[in-house]
């Protein structure tokens, strides 16, 4: 048996497929990179509301000691 040459067609096809293969290969790893980043922007996104809904609570409870009714606060030690 002998091997043949490949013809220019041949070696076209063959760089062709290993061009496309390299190109996947980027885009799998482009992909999976994107993931992880849109996992960790959700992981993010989750936390700013939790501390969003805490600073509201909080921003309520400022709110209400500002303008609570005088009446119903005890009189200064010194009545």
């Amino acid at each position: 048996m002998h091997e043949s040459v490949p013809t220019d067609r041949e070696q076209a096809l063959e760089a062709r497929l290993i061009e496309l293969e390299m190109r996947v290969s980027f885009q799998e790893q482009a992909l999976a990179e994107l993931s992880e980043a849109l996992a960790d922007a959700r992981i993010e996104g989750n936390r700013n509301a939790e501390l969003t809904k805490l600073l509201l609570e909080d921003l309520g409870k400022v709110r209400n000691a500002l303008y609570s009714d005088p009446g119903e606060e005890p009189p200064p030690p010194h009545y």
